[in-house]
């Protein structure tokens, strides 16, 4: 063999090592950017990523207007199993369809574990509260309109909306107030807004720091 050919296949050899490196790195930025893990090889089947604060992170504190007009915090939780569900809002009826799911298996979600849920969105409280009660809804729902507490859980990052709304984001926070399972649906190109409460509860079981 030539020296010219035994030059050239070098140079595309190492022409094509160079490009799986660059497509390795390229998809190691993709991931990192999307804000967490992946978990959705198994359990439920509905895709979805594990964002950070994620398992074994301290839950930043928040005290938020409820759909009732009290004021509610994490704090006022301690000492249970709360299960925080971001969600869109308003204009999202199967966000609102959810929370009726919840609702409807609370004794499995006490099976599970979860002593209480408390949605939050970035609606006005008193849209929320009109909301809430005509779906005649019996979980607390929080109004963020500035998104200090969306973005300090990052569960804006998920939605169909950008970053102006959250996604469809689940924290379960311990009685120490440590997360022992995060779980975010919403993100693309899925868009994931609603799934049954026992695809939730399968990923959950699955998944939870102990």
């Amino acid at each position: 063999m030539s020296s010219s050919v035994k030059t050239r296949r070098t140079t595309i050899i190492g022409v094509a090592a160079v490009v799986v490196v660059a497509v390795v790195v390229l998809f190691v930025v993709y991931r990192n950017s999307q804000g967490g893990s992946s978990a959705d090889a198994a359990g439920s089947g509905y895709k979805h990523v594990s964002g950070a604060p994620g398992a074994g992170a301290a839950a930043p504190a928040f005290t938020l207007a409820s759909d009732r007009g009290a004021r509610v915090g994490l704090a006022d939780f301690r000492g249970k199993n709360v299960l925080l569900y971001f969600q869109e809002g308003l204009s999202c009826q199967p966000c609102w369809d959810q929370i009726k799911d919840l609702e409807k298996n609370q004794a499995a979600l006490k099976t599970a574990g979860v002593d209480s849920v408390v949605s939050i969105t970035t609606d006005p409280a008193e849209l929320i509260g009109q909301k809430a009660a005509d779906e005649k809804l019996a979980t607390p729902v929080l109004s963020d309109p500035d998104l200090r507490v969306s973005q300090a859980y990052h569960a804006n990052k998920y939605g169909m909306m950008g970053e102006t709304r959250d996604g469809h984001t689940f924290v379960l926070v311990g009685p120490d107030g440590t997360i022992r399972w995060r779980a975010d649906y919403g993100g693309a190109p899925d868009y994931t807004m609603f799934l049954p409460t026992e695809k939730l509860l399968t990923d959950l079981k699955a998944e939870r720091a102990s």
